[in-house]
């Protein structure tokens, strides 16, 4: 998988996957726009911003912020070939009868807005460059609702039905969209949340990441809309 030249967008970039996933498409010549909330965190992840590497610190609940970094990418590199929408998050919930609208916001606003906010300013661009690939970050567990986690699971479920909607639409314009669905990722917050649990049975972001870049290369041209499993070691 060769991205020698291609320009890639990665929200959420300073976060555990979005740095593994970044990084692995640096080492395989991408131009790198990096999107999170703040500057410092950026430079924590990836040290000073270079030639082929855009650090845009962004709000990507402010549809203003999103729409002035794609424009600072484009001025840049002059087009966004790939689009990873990796920001989001989790937390446990209450029952459904008990879930707060605080909780149901946060899970939702993170989840999918964070997406539509990132599509809406990046797919009028790849339309008019004549293509390109979105990779979206749902859950395994958004398959089927789970007990206390009715907002978490139904956001997630909403970034599933989203990139098959735009697969839909935008197949015809060489646009692939796709998502994939982990279980527990192998992170830090993870093993110490959970430190009698086996973090050998969960999923290692370096294998995330490989199957978020096949989604963005070429050799997956002929999938649309797919939600692919990844549930680490049996």
């Amino acid at each position: 998988m060769n991205f020698a030249d291609d320009t890639v967008l990665v929200t959420g970039a300073a976060g555990n996957l979005g740095r593994v996933v970044a990084n692995a498409f640096a080492d395989r010549g991408a131009n790198l726009v990096l999107v999170d909330l703040r500057q410092d965190a950026l430079e924590r992840a990836f040290g000073a911003a270079r030639e082929r590497r855009l650090f845009a610190p962004t709000n990507l609940l402010d549809q203003g912020e999103v729409d002035a970094a794609v424009a600072s990418a484009i001025a840049r590199f002059g087009r966004i070939d790939v689009l990873c929408n990796i920001a989001g998050g989790f937390r446990m919930g209450e029952p459904v009868h008990k879930t707060s609208d605080a909780d149901w916001n946060f899970l939702f606003d993170v989840n999918a807005r964070t997406m539509l906010h990132a599509v809406r300013a990046v797919v009028p661009r790849m339309i008019a460059n004549g293509g390109g690939k979105i990779v979206n970050v749902g859950a395994f567990a958004a398959q089927k609702g789970v007990a206390q986690m009715g907002a978490y699971t139904a956001a997630k479920a909403a970034v599933i039905r989203l990139t098959e909607a735009m697969a839909a639409e935008l197949r015809e314009k060489n646009i692939n969209v796709n998502c994939v669905l982990p279980t527990i990722i192998d992170t830090p917050e993870n093993r110490a949340a959970m430190p009698n649990a086996d973090p050998r049975r969960w999923v290692a972001p370096e294998d995330l990441a490989n199957t978020v870049l096949f989604l963005a290369s070429p050799g997956a041209r002929a999938i649309h809309g797919a939600a692919l499993p990844l549930t680490g070691l049996s």
